[in-house]
């Protein structure tokens, strides 16, 4: 029982360590999520007989090819939806005015009220006009400031070169962190890190499959019944899969507003309801089952909760690392509620 004191100290000092470098640990968190990521990929060419160092570059090849063609052929027609929807927000509000607020105040009874009129040529045009002047002098700022211009592409710069060396060297750092934990916790600890090993893959490598592939079977489904903006609106609902049912209910909700201000008539809400009710049944009966499985263990709301409590914390880094470290929390939670349960505290023995 002694070493507690010192285990919890060490924590304490990792804890402090994470708040103070916060704001240099991007390139690195994302470079260790890419070498968890390839891990597997690389131990598997190395049992058919590749080396390390070279299946780290398969992998990488890889890694690129992906990243290069979702550039290339998906970042460029959804820059493009996004500015077809953007030009579309006259037509919304026109919409909203003449059709939706009326037949609400008309169900609810409630006393007339008027939007404010909105001059789109003029008003907008200027308000759009000075987003761009501070845009650009954002951009300016940036660029002009040749210290952080450099900053940032080192840190750019070193996401693959963090990445390719964790995957190269991950058993050897595993191997060695064992070491440093004490010879009577020493299995405990492996068994514990074998869990949380389980619940991070199918977290991180199971979940976000699962929002690629949601992403990609809404964007189709309402691309096939002709709703405008499909892309952008599968991209939206897949990253919203993140939180579960989340991803379901912002994307019907958004569909079906753009889908009727489209075709002005219910029928298509039909269609867009089917998309969103064939990808939820995916997700549930094969996705989540087959790719994640139940070893999470999240509520939603505590998704919910540890993405906002991670952004207040550390920024876009506490954000990706809300739910990895939440999920392996867990792990030491159901471990301390077991043992609890099966002390004489509990028992009142």
């Amino acid at each position: 029982m002694q070493r507690w004191p010192l285990a919890l100290v060490v924590l304490a000092l990792l804890s402090v360590m994470f708040y103070v470098l916060q704001p240099i640990l991007l390139p690195f968190v994302l470079g260790g999520l890419l070498g968890y990521l390839g891990d597997p990929l690389v131990d598997a060419l190395e049992r058919r007989g590749l080396g390390r160092t070279a299946g780290v570059l398969v992998v990488f090849v890889l890694f690129t090819t992906l990243v290069v063609v979702g550039v290339l052929f998906a970042f460029p027609l959804v820059l493009q939806q996004l500015d077809a929807l953007i030009q579309k927000i006259p037509v919304f509000y026109q919409w909203l005015t003449d059709v939706l607020v009326p037949w609400l105040r008309d169900r609810l009874s409630v006393p007339a009220a008027q939007l404010p009129e909105i001059d789109w040529s003029g008003q907008l045009a200027e308000h759009w006009q000075s987003l761009g002047r501070v845009t650009a002098s954002t951009l300016k700022s940036i660029t002009g400031s040749g210290a952080g211009f450099l900053l940032g592409l080192f840190n750019l710069a070193l996401v693959p070169v963090v990445a390719f060396y964790l995957m190269r060297d991950w058993d050897i750092l595993m191997q060695k962190a064992l070491g440093i934990v004490p010879v009577a916790w020493r299995q405990n600890v492996v068994n514990l890190v074998l869990e949380a090993d389980e619940v991070l893959s199918a977290f991180i490598r199971g979940q976000f499959l699962v929002m690629c592939s949601l992403g990609v079977i809404y964007s189709t489904g309402l691309w096939l019944v002709g709703v405008q903006f499909a892309l952008v609106l599968g991209v939206i609902a897949g990253l919203a899969s993140i939180v579960p049912y989340l991803g379901f209910v912002v994307g019907i909700l958004a569909s079906c507003v753009l889908a009727y201000v489209q075709y002005q008539e219910f029928t298509i809400l039909l269609w867009v309801a089917l998309v969103f009710g064939v990808g939820q049944v995916l997700e549930s009966v094969l996705l989540t089952p087959v790719l994640v499985g139940d070893r999470i263990g999240l509520h939603p709301v505590a998704v919910i909760f540890a993405l906002m409590a991670g952004g207040q914390l550390a920024g876009f880094v506490g954000v990706l690392l809300a739910l990895p470290v939440s999920a392996v929390i867990m792990v030491f939670v159901r471990h301390a509620l077991a043992h609890y349960r099966a002390s004489q505290l509990f028992g009142g023995d």
